[in-house]
């Protein structure tokens, strides 16, 4: 007797797969990061500056939607200048050698940037001494959401060093005449890691095109591989064609040879997202997956760049900056690559992965991407 064949998951599976994204969805920002950007300019004993944090971040921290109907509006915003800049004051310190440096912020404004509005902040300092050492101690949003980074970018004369504030490390002292070009190493290279981590539609393109790469397109129907060997020089094919695209773009874009507007560069990599998704679904290119990925590699290069551009390039380490933060971002790709592959190929076999898994994950990662995509490309960021 014939077991009756099923194209389609159970329909609890499906239910269940499009209500949770459905909860999501809503909730779905153009980037889930949460970063804030502190400049720091130190002469002598005066420093000056300013703070970005998120509006979502600010709402977060210390309620600022008065009438609760998830817009924050100016005057909201304006209205708990007083409370923010307090929150401010507790969270972010400033000091040289033993005496810290007491900072006087000055009047709200607001910035905008790809991913939404920012309060932005500027401030001064004068410290007790000349400012040799700097410390910093970044602990914004520490109750509130724990992967939350500050990127800092402190010049002093012609000397300009950047860092990662906040995590495991809240409190730096940096060298303001002198950085170290290790440092500098480091700090790229956890902020490539750092990016490429909490960055989810790089991470759900790069999953896209690692779902099929388990299978073989025969007919009409996904057939399991029957050995490891083509599986890996799939997954080989298309980490290295998206590695090689997003490198030269990243490269191009950091100094400042090509750039695109960051609205667009944005919006196409949730179109990539979409595309590489729905092809699962309805496979138009399934051999030759790595043109995909080194096609879309290109423009995920642009919004790579886009952070290094906050970050910015030190001068005399600026292609060993950008070195390490592309290794970075290499390293951060294959930790999900080793984490993911061994499962889908142990799972490879079973209908439930090609029966469902394959085609309602990518369903449910085409949809969130199409969020991303309108909020992106036609919704006022706020």
């Amino acid at each position: 007797m014939t077991r009756p064949s099923r194209s389609a998951p159970p329909p609890f599976a499906a239910f269940a797969m499009f209500a949770a994204l459905l909860v999501a969805a809503p909730l779905a920002q153009a980037h889930v990061a949460s970063n804030g950007f502190l400049v720091v300019q130190v002469s002598g004993q005066e420093i000056s500056g300013s703070i970005e944090l998120a509006i979502r971040d600010v709402e977060l921290a210390i309620g600022v939607d008065a009438n609760g109907d998830k817009r924050v509006t100016w005057g909201e915003l304006r209205k708990a200048e007083p409370q923010l800049l307090q929150y401010l004051g507790q969270h972010l310190t400033l000091g040289a050698g033993a005496a810290n440096c007491p900072i006087n912020f000055q009047r709200l404004r607001v910035n905008a940037r790809v991913d939404g509005n920012y309060a932005w902040v500027p401030f001064d300092a004068r410290c007790p001494e000349v400012v040799r050492q700097l410390r910093l101690g970044y602990h914004l949003m520490d109750d509130y959401d724990p992967s939350h980074r500050g990127l800092l970018t402190l010049t002093s004369g012609r000397v300009t060093q950047t860092a990662v504030l906040g995590g495991s490390d809240p409190v730096v002292t940096l060298a303001v005449d002198h950085p170290s070009p290790g440092r500098a190493f480091v700090e790229y290279l956890q902020a490539g890691i750092w990016h490429i981590w909490s960055g989810i539609d790089h991470l759900l393109f790069l999953l896209s095109l690692l779902l099929p790469a388990v299978l073989l397109r025969r007919g009409h129907h996904w057939e399991p591989i029957e050995a490891a060997r083509p599986a890996f020089m799939n997954v080989l094919k298309v980490v290295t064609a998206f590695t090689l695209a997003h490198s030269i773009t990243l490269s191009l874009a950091a100094f400042d040879i090509l750039r695109l507007p960051s609205r667009l560069t944005e919006s196409v990599i949730a179109a990539s997202i979409v595309v590489a998704a729905l092809n699962n679904i309805f496979p138009v290119v399934t051999e030759s997956r790595a043109r995909i990925a080194f096609a879309f590699g290109l423009l995920h290069g642009f919004g790579f760049a886009s952070v290094l551009a906050d970050m910015g390039l030190p001068e005399g380490a600026r292609l060993v900056s950008l070195v390490a933060f592309n290794l970075g971002i290499e390293a951060g790709q294959l930790a999900v690559v080793l984490a993911v592959m061994p499962v889908i190929y142990a799972i490879r076999n079973a209908r439930v992965y090609r029966r469902t898994l394959l085609p309602w994950g990518s369903a449910a990662i085409a949809l969130l991407a199409t969020v991303w995509l309108v909020q992106r490309a036609f919704l006022a960021s706020g």
